[in-house]
C-alpha cells in the first residue's frame, strides 16, 4: 500500500508555491495525498509573519497530532525557521525543517516514511536537540542562516490539483522592512535561473496547463542576484516577455510585485499583452497611505509614487485592470490623522480588492522596538480594522459591478460540491473576478462569460457566451516543436 501525506500550506502564494512542489516531489516518489487522520506523514508548511500565524501554526499541529498520533508531523517554513525550538517542543513533531533546508523536506518525509527513525547525519547537517529544554528531542531539527538548502526546484509542474498553479522563481528579500521577519525567515533575495524557469512553463503548457502564476518573496528582483554575463534573460521584465513570446503559454499571471518594481518595460508588457497573454491584474503592496508611516516602515516609495505607478497601469491596462494592495493597521506611533490619510488614499485609487491585516511586532525587527515605545491600543486597530474592511467592500463591489453586462475571458476552476450539484461552475476571470458560471463545465478550461449579475458575497454571476478569444501566440509557430526541457538551479 503506498504511503499517504497531507500537507497543511499557511500564509502567502510563495509559501503555497513550497507546498505544491514539495507534494509534487513527494508524488513522483509514489506518495499519495491524504486527509490529516489517514496521512502517515503530515507536512504543516507554516507562516510567521504575524503572531496569529504562528499561533494557527501550533493549533494546527496540535489538532493533528490528537487526531493521527500514529503520523509523523513535520513542521517547515517561516515558523520553522525563526522559531524551531518552539515548534520542536509540541508534542508529535517529528522534524522540523526551516526555510534554509526546506528542499530536503521531501526526503526527509520518504525517510520518515520508510523508517523507524531519521537521523540528521543523513543529510550531513547538525541535529539541535532540544533535550536542555526537558523535552523529548524530535528526530530531526535543521534550521541555519546559510539558506544553502532553500530552494526547492520542482517536478515538472501540471494543471492537476491546482488549476492555476504557482511557479516561484524568486526566493528570500533583500529589503529591510522596519516591520517584517522576512529576511529572517527566508535569507537575502535568490533567483531560480531562467533557463529552469522556462523549462518548467514549457512542461506545463505540454501538460495542457491555461494558465501559470509566477510567485516569490519579493518577485520584481528576480534576475538580480544572477551572473549577467550567464544569464538571459537579464530582468524580471525581459523574463516576462521571454515567457509570453517564447511558449506556448496561453495566459501568464504575475502575483504581488512591490510598486517601483512596476518599470517602464514592464509596464509596456502589459500594455502590449494584457486581456491576452498577460493577466490584467496587478497587486502593488501598499501597507499605509501615510507618508510619515511609510517612511518609519522603511518602505522604498511615498504615496505619490504609488498613486503614478498605478495611473501608469490603469493606462496600459486599461479600466478592465483589477488592482489590489496589502494595507496594515495599527503600526507603531499611527496617529488618528495618518490613518485618515491611508483612506483618504485608499478611496481616491481604482482598487478592487484589499488585503487587511494589523501589525503584529515581529521579535529581532525594529518596529519590535517601536512597539514597544508606542503601540497603537488594539481597540484603536480593531475600529480601524472595521473601518477598512467596509471601505475595502464598498470598492470591491464598485469594482465588480462595472462589468455586469459585458464579457470577460475567463478559466474555470474546481468547482466545490456544493456548487456543482447547483450545476454550476466555479471560475475565474483573466481580470481576477470570481464568477459562478450557469451549466457545468471541467476545470482548466478557457471560456469567454457573459456577465449578468452579481450575488450576495459579491461573487459575479456568468453564463458562458462563447469560445475564449484567446489567440495562438503570434510569435511562435504553432507546429513547431518545443524544445527539450533542460533543468538548472541557481541559487
Amino acid at each position: 500500500m503506498p504511503s499517504l501525506v497531507h500537507i497543511e500550506n499557511f500564509g502567502c502564494r510563495a509559501a503555497r508555491a513550497d507546498g505544491e512542489a514539495i507534494a509534487a516531489l513527494l508524488r513522483t516518489a509514489g506518495v499519495h495525498e491524504s486527509q490529516t487522520p489517514d496521512a502517515d506523514v503530515v507536512i504543516v508548511n507554516t507562516c510567521s509573519v504575524t503572531a496569529e500565524a504562528d499561533r494557527e501554526a501550533r493549533a494546527y499541529i496540535r489538532r493533528a497530532h490528537r487526531l493521527n498520533p500514529t503520523a509523523r508531523i513535520i513542521a517547515t517554513g517561516c515558523y520553522a525557521q525563526r522559531a524551531p525550538q518552539e515548534l520542536a517542543a509540541i508534542s508529535g513533531v517529528s522534524a522540523v525543517i526551516g526555510n534554509s533546508h526546506k528542499a530536503l523536506a521531501p526526503e526527509i518525509a520518504l525517510g520518515l516514511m520508510n523508517a523507524d527513525s531519521v537521523s540528521s547525519s543523513n543529510y550531513g547537517l547538525i541535529q539541535i536537540h532540544s533535550a536542555q529544554s526537558g523535552v523529548a528531542p524530535p528526530q530531526v531539527v535543521l534550521a541555519d542562516d546559510s539558506f544553502a538548502h532553500s530552494f526547492l526546484e520542482e517536478a515538472p509542474i501540471t494543471s492537476g490539483a491546482q488549476t492555476r498553479p504557482n511557479l516561484k522563481i524568486q526566493e528570500g528579500c533583500s529589503n529591510r522592512c522596519s516591520f517584517c521577519v522576512i529576511p529572517q525567515t527566508r535569507g537575502n533575495s535568490r533567483s531560480l535561473s531562467g533557463n529552469s524557469i522556462l523549462s518548467h512553463v514549457h512542461n506545463f503548457v505540454a501538460s495542457g496547463g491555461n494558465e501559470l502564476v509566477l510567485s516569490g518573496i519579493n518577485l520584481g528582483r528576480w534576475g538580480r542576484d544572477l551572473d549577467p554575463a550567464q544569464s538571459f534573460p537579464r530582468t524580471f521584465a525581459a523574463l516576462v516577455r521571454a515567457i509570453i513570446e517564447q511558449t506556448n503559454l496561453p495566459r501568464l499571471r504575475l502575483s504581488s510585485i512591490e510598486p517601483m518594481d512596476w518599470d517602464a518595460d514592464l509596464i509596456a508588457i502589459m500594455s502590449e499583452y494584457g486581456g491576452t497573454h498577460l493577466a490584467r491584474h496587478a497587486h502593488l503592496p501598499l501597507q499605509s497611505g501615510s507618508d510619515s508611516v511609510l517612511r518609519r516602515m522603511h518602505r522604498r516609495y511615498r504615496p505619490w509614487h504609488y498613486a503614478d505607478k498605478v495611473a501608469a497601469l490603469r493606462q496600459a491596462a486599461g479600466p478592465s485592470l483589477t488592482l489590489g494592495a496589502d494595507v496594515m493597521v495599527g503600526f507603531p506611533g499611527e496617529t488618528d490623522r495618518e490613518f485618515q490619510e491611508t483612506c483618504d488614499f485608499i478611496r481616491s485609487l481604482p482598487f478592487g480588492y484589499l488585503h487587511l491585516f494589523p501589525f503584529s511586532p515581529r521579535p529581532g525587527t525594529r518596529a519590535w522596538t517601536l512597539h514597544a515605545a508606542s503601540p497603537v491600543p488594539q481597540p484603536v486597530a480593531q475600529q480601524r480594522m472595521a473601518t477598512l474592511r467596509a471601505l475595502a467592500a464598498e470598492k470591491m463591489r464598485a469594482h465588480r459591478r462595472q462589468f455586469i453586462g459585458t464579457e470577460l475571458d475567463a478559466i474555470t476552476l474546481h468547482t466545490p460540491p456544493e456548487l456543482a450539484s447547483a450545476n454550476c461552475t466555479s471560475a475565474l476571470t483573466e481580470n481576477f473576478l470570481p464568477v459562478e458560471v450557469a451549466g457545468a463545465t471541467p476545470a482548466n478550461q478557457l471560456i469567454r462569460l457573459c456577465l449578468t449579475g452579481m450575488g450576495p458575497d459579491a461573487t459575479l454571476i456568468a453564463t458562458p457566451a462563447r469560445p475564449s478569444n484567446y489567440l495562438p501566440n503570434p510569435h511562435l509557430d504553432a507546429r513547431s516543436v518545443l524544445p527539450e526541457p533542460t533543468l538548472e538551479i541557481a541559487y
